[in-house]
């Protein structure tokens, strides 16, 4: 089957927002309303704060807006995988955090097994699987630096498993395989809109206020509280948390921080029992290749394949636009590369096709701090690792608001901010330059150019 031909039937929507289990949307604020705690945004980030929040005490009263319906941005279209990493991976948090990574990843991986204990204990049915993520390396170069990784790991007492090629094809088969990192402990699959959907029940479950198409439009000082501005009405509470993440922040000064990187993915119709066979995955791993442009893969609970990633876009002037949302050029260029990678699956169609915003940074990985005297905590710049991360970032921001020094606010990575980025037209020009020596890179045997080194050198990057 020709690659564009394998879309013809694909649906232009988040394959996870079409579940039939999507709850209705709450009913929008109309007038004035007060809380303790404000919450705005109802993807991951503003629900586990809201969540934790009366998880810490509650006779909290906490309200949540969210300005479209819960889980229906990031947190509805990704590609489910939910890892223990705070840092956008090991080798991030190496480079810029060497004196606290034991202690990051530590963290991490309580950060996560506290996801899991928490979908346990509000019974939320999200397709979790603790299946693990193993990086997968399709070109000699990309093989030495997972042999780095190992050896980097090992030495800060972490256990990864290496796989050969024959390993590797055992696990799962494509002709492209020459080896990969298994991440056997660190990662989970979750079908990511369950995961929000369950998330609201638990909220509403503890007594949070919910109100959806409820867009926060202004923040202001209300005596030694905030007022938040609606849609139909306003807010007054004592403390604000702000879970907005890709969208613009309440807080302008934050704004430079982030820019809004729009990534991409298919979802295939049901594998036969037969296509299953002849790739293997019996142990339904997340995967990603070690591209600079990389796929990220995985089965969903139904057998299906998401394959996304490699094309990550800025439109220039870094708006969020519906119309970003699809792009047929990059469908095109992943169902090529996914016919290259399993040439055994020929034949088979895509069901949808989607693409969202993932909010960066420079860093790559979230950072948090707080505005007007203390009242006002943020958190932001997730870079596509926020499904896990999230929980963690709403825990510092209670910590923020509450002003305790905690294992989290004394960490250097809480307490520092990334680089801001150049306003335009310098900040197009530098991510499209960037762009074009990650696939120079790629196309190099991974040979970084003069640009990609100054780069380094600063703390700056881009990566989705």
């Amino acid at each position: 089957m020709d690659s564009a031909r394998a879309l013809s039937d694909a649906r232009p929507t988040p394959f996870w927002l079409e579940d039939p289990g999507r709850p209705q949307a709450l009913p929008a604020l109309v007038g004035d309303t007060t809380c303790d705690l404000l919450v705005v945004g109802g993807g991951y980030s503003g629900l586990w704060t809201a969540l934790i929040a009366k998880e810490r005490d509650p006779s909290l009263d906490v309200v949540l807006v969210e300005g479209h319906e819960v889980g229906w941005a990031a947190s509805g279209r990704n590609g489910g995988f939910c890892a223990a990493s705070l840092t956008h991976g090991f080798g991030n948090g190496l480079q810029r955090w060497p004196g606290e990574l034991a202690e990051l990843e530590r963290q991490g991986a309580a950060n996560l097994q506290a996801i899991e204990d928490t979908l346990k204990r509000y019974a939320i049915d999200a397709e979790w699987e603790r299946t693990g993520e193993i990086d997968v390396a399709t070109e000699p170069h990309q093989l030495e630096e997972l042999h780095e990784i190992a050896e980097a790991v090992a030495e800060h007492g972490l256990d990864l498993t290496f796989l050969d090629a024959d390993a590797l094809r055992a696990e799962v088969d494509s002709p492209t395989f020459l080896g990969g990192l298994w991440d056997k402990e660190g990662v989970a699959m979750v079908h990511p809109a369950k995961l929000a959907w369950g998330l609201k029940q638990a909220c509403l479950g503890q007594g949070v206020r919910i109100f959806e198409h409820t867009r926060a439009t202004a923040l202001a000082e209300h005596g030694s509280g905030m007022a938040v501005r609606t849609t139909y009405g306003r807010v007054f509470a004592r403390r604000v948390a702000l879970g907005t993440n890709v969208f613009p922040s309440l807080v302008k000064r934050v704004r430079p921080y982030v820019v809004p990187v729009y990534d991409y993915a298919l979802m295939t119709e049901p594998l036969s029992a037969a296509q299953l066979a002849s790739i293997g995955w019996s142990g339904r791993q997340g995967l990603g290749d070690s591209a600079n442009k990389f796929h990220y893969f995985r089965l969903s609970a139904d057998n299906r394949i998401l394959w996304g990633g490699y094309d990550a876009v800025y439109e220039f002037g870094g708006k969020v636009r519906h119309e970003y949302d699809q792009r047929p050029e990059t469908f095109r260029t992943l169902s090529g590369n996914f016919f290259r990678c399993f040439p055994q699956l020929e034949g088979i169609g895509f069901t949808h096709a989607w693409g969202g915003a993932i909010d960066t940074c420079t860093r790559f990985s979230a950072f948090f701090d707080t505005a007007y005297g203390g009242r006002v905590a943020y958190a932001a710049g997730y870079t596509g690792l926020g499904v896990g991360a999230t929980r963690y970032g709403a825990e510092v921001m209670l910590d923020l608001l509450a002003g305790a020094r905690t294992e989290r606010t004394a960490l250097e990575m809480v307490r520092s901010k990334p680089l801001p980025f150049p306003p335009e037209p310098v900040r197009w020009a530098g991510i499209e330059m960037t762009k074009w020596s990650l696939d120079r890179a790629d196309r190099n045997g991974g040979r970084r150019n003069l640009w990609l080194r100054t780069l380094d050198r600063l703390g700056l990057g881009f990566d989705s």
